[in-house]
């Protein structure tokens, strides 16, 4: 649900002249007293949902041992004029090619605004773009054929598709009587044009079933989920919201919206009944209403306790708040994180962020307007690639200062891990590491460092940093 909306200024990202090897041997056991290690108690793997293997010549995505990578596929006020399901879909073969495993659409289907809606304010759920009703028959973003040409083409580049799903609330319904407020309510739905799911003031709170759930939203009717009829109309019965979208429409899983509404039971019924990958909007920074709220849910969730703190490492200049706690530290099978998207954009230097979530346990998001429109995509790309490819095992975070971060991934199943350093200073920077490889030679996966060197017997390195940037290391093979 749209809640904010922040205007970006960006950072550009100089180009440096890579400094020249020293002798790795000099100061050695100085050195190893400066690097201090804290191992962070997470699985031993990833755990994200992920189709078949890398970016491949064919263009359809291939997972790697790192996963995949989800992009949200739209911002808040896309084109208005029908044509986004097109521009999406056109996009989808490049996106797979360069790694990303899914993308997150926004909502589907009419809502009250028609043909402007972003959808976050739904009138009825089984109308994608092929209903005359609240003004228009597409949506905002194209008619119902245009979405499911989307969803093939998706599918054929194995791709999985999330539909945004919004059961907080609803809107667009005609005035009734409403014996529960003694008021007339928008709560009629009745005359919907798809004919199913009809609803009245009895589904919405206050109603025989209590005065309010967990939260409403906006002054909008607030949805009863405690009613037996719209359980089976959400998730029961086989024409349901839920199963209709999987099993007619072909979505894969779920993006649900403003979860603080309604309780945790009402995803884990869905999950229960219609299966899918699903993830929660819960817009909370406490690491444990997160985790409390994906335990009950059984589900993922968007992990806002990394995404604070990374506003906090990279825009404040204080990398010591990624020690702190997050989701993807918790669990990271349950952990989707984000440098920004749709309602909320206050990360600036947001490079190092996607270093740090693409390297980092975890679902990474990527933003359609930082990929598309306003951030490196070759940069980005080239952190997809080390992701699905490098960021494999648990984490263990080697340094951290107010200006330089290391952590450690450090592999699984045969696949040698990385190490990322992020240096928020304004010089090249340098640390002595512990890696995961013995008399090895590595490399920096970003090109960003021209360095190659190898580690001793002891599995110590020397690495750099360019200014205000990051390498990424891993065994040169």
């Amino acid at each position: 649900m749209k809640k904010t909306h922040f205007l970006v200024s960006m950072l550009v990202l100089a180009v440096f002249n890579s400094c020249q090897n020293t002798d790795e041997n000099d100061n050695e056991n100085l050195r190893k007293q400066e690097s201090h290690s804290k191992t962070v108690n997470v699985t031993t793997h990833d755990g994200r949902p992920f189709s078949t293997g890398s970016g491949s010549v064919s263009g359809k995505f291939v997972s790697g041992p790192g996963g995949g990578v989800l992009m949200q596929g739209f911002y808040w006020d896309v084109p208005e004029g029908g044509n986004w399901w097109n521009t999406v879909k056109d996009k989808l073969a490049a996106w797979s090619d360069s790694g990303i495993s899914a993308v997150w659409l926004p909502p589907a289907s009419k809502a009250q605004n028609g043909a402007y809606s972003m959808g976050y304010d739904p009138t009825d759920y089984y109308d994608f773009g092929n209903f005359n009703q609240n003004g228009s028959v597409e949506t905002r973003f194209g008619s119902r054929t245009e979405l499911e040409a989307l969803i093939t083409k998706a599918h054929a580049e194995n791709m999985q598709v999330y539909a945004d799903i919004v059961i907080n609330h609803n809107s667009g319904g005609q005035s009734q009587s409403n014996p529960f407020t003694g008021t007339n309510t928008w709560t009629d739905f009745s005359a919907i044009a798809s004919g199913k799911f009809p609803r009245s003031y009895n589904d919405f709170y206050k109603n025989s079933y209590g005065n309010n759930d967990e939260g409403a939203f906006g002054g909008f009717p607030d949805l009863c989920h405690a009613n037996p009829y719209v359980q089976d109309w959400l998730w029961g019965r086989d024409d349901s919201v839920g199963k209709y979208y999987k099993n007619v429409m072909k979505f894969d899983g779920w993006r649900f919206d403003y979860v603080k509404g309604f309780g945790p039971w009402v995803v884990n019924t869905w999950n229960s009944n219609v299966g899918g990958f699903s993830v929660g909007e819960l817009w909370d920074s406490n690491v444990n209403t997160l985790e409390w709220w994906a335990n009950n849910a059984n589900s993922s969730v968007f992990d806002f306790a990394a995404y604070y703190k990374m506003d906090e490492a990279f825009d404040n200049g204080n990398l010591n708040a990624l020690n702190d706690d997050m989701m993807w530290k918790r669990n990271p099978y349950k952990a989707v994180t984000f440098v920004a998207n749709h309602d909320t954009d206050i990360i600036n230097n947001k490079m190092p962020a996607y270093a740090y979530i693409l390297t980092h346990e975890g679902y990474p998001t990527i933003f359609y307007r930082d990929y598309e429109e306003w951030l490196n995509k070759q940069k980005l790309n080239n952190l997809i690639w080390i992701h699905n490819n490098k960021a494999t095992g648990n984490t263990s975070i080697l340094y951290t200062d107010n200006d330089e971060y290391i952590a450690r991934r450090n592999g699984y199943n045969g696949n040698p891990g990385l190490v990322v350093y992020i240096n928020n200073s304004s010089s090249w920077q340098e640390r002595w590491v512990q890696t995961n490889w013995s008399s090895k030679q590595i490399k920096d996966f970003t090109g960003n460092s021209t360095w190659y060197p190898t580690t001793q017997g002891d599995q110590w390195v020397k690495i750099q940093s360019p200014p205000n940037s990051y390498s990424i290391w891993s065994l040169n093979q």
